[in-house]
């Protein structure tokens, strides 16, 4: 899996490249994909603007419809959410990047989380993919 990493942000994002790098190694996946790291402000502009939702959200994935692109599509990511989301969810900022940017990626594959059936295949898949990458949840 080749992915492209854009900051947005003002932010070092060494760490997070690292992570984002390690996980999608272990994805068996031709393809590739843009992922734009953003500040809360922006994360929260764009899901005012594309979901009509006045606030802002940890991760909002765009499928690419340019046949001329090989792109799979975008993945934006806010750092500052996923910073409170380890805490909330005590787990390490490492973890809940790479998980933001797998559910993003598992979007742009087709899957979702409508139905109780649909997230427990997304579940499972995300479970799979950040095992592969050691980036375990804590029980």
């Amino acid at each position: 899996m080749k992915i492209n990493i854009h900051n947005q942000t003002d932010e070092s994002i060494k760490e997070v490249k690292l992570v984002l790098n390690k996980v999608f190694k272990t994805v068996d996946d031709p393809s590739s994909m843009e992922i734009i790291l953003v500040t809360q402000e922006m994360i929260h502009q764009m899901n005012l603007k594309f979901r009509d939702i006045d606030r802002p959200t940890d991760v909002l994935s765009f499928i690419n419809d340019d046949q001329d692109i090989e792109s799979l599509g975008d993945i934006f990511i806010s750092l500052e959410q996923a910073r409170i989301q380890a805490l909330d969810y005590d787990h390490s900022f490492a973890r809940e990047v790479g998980f933001l940017a797998v559910h993003g990626y598992l979007h742009l594959k087709g899957y979702d989380h409508h139905s109780d059936i649909e997230e427990e295949e997304m579940i499972k898949a995300q479970e799979e993919i950040l095992n592969k990458a050691d980036l375990k949840r804590r029980n």
